[in-house]
């Protein structure tokens, strides 16, 4: 797996903080700071998710597909899954992830809670390679809810 990651900066003005990875499968996504008041020169534009930002998300999008596929080669009748993640830094540098809960909503047609259950916890105990790396540095916890449509 690779990925190449270059600086925007303002493009013309070579300014600010921006960043454009292109992933080895040939897509592209932004990123960029978030704007400093104090030091202009060394914050972002506000233009593009943050980096740790994308860092949890990869993990969410990482661990719902997890799901979803176990539900599935379980012959479950899911038609959605979301996972909202929030998450809580150390107070000083690096800054890593110490507590991370991932909230799943899984609607379906008469998907037992039991499935659901214990296709989140396949998914952190066994599949989900970038939740359990952040495992390393965060506690994780999870939750969910099982809507019926």
């Amino acid at each position: 797996m690779e990925c190449t990651v270059s600086w925007t900066g303002g493009l013309a003005t070579r300014s600010g903080m921006g960043f454009v990875a292109e992933t080895g499968s040939g897509h592209t996504l932004a990123m960029d700071g978030a704007p400093d008041a104090d030091k202009p020169e060394n914050g972002g534009h506000n233009l593009a998710p943050r980096p740790l930002e994308l860092l949890l998300a990869g993990a969410g999008g990482c661990t719902a597909y997890d799901v979803v596929l176990i539900l599935k080669r379980g012959r479950h009748a899911v038609s959605g899954c979301t996972v909202k993640l929030t998450a809580e830094r150390a107070p000083v540098d690096p800054k890593v992830f110490t507590a991370i809960n991932m909230h799943f909503t899984v609607t379906g047609k008469a998907v037992p809670a039991a499935a659901v259950e214990r296709a989140i916890a396949m998914s952190h105990d066994k599949y989900c390679s970038a939740s359990i790396m952040l495992g390393k540095t965060a506690s994780i916890t999870t939750s969910f809810e099982v809507q019926e449509v």
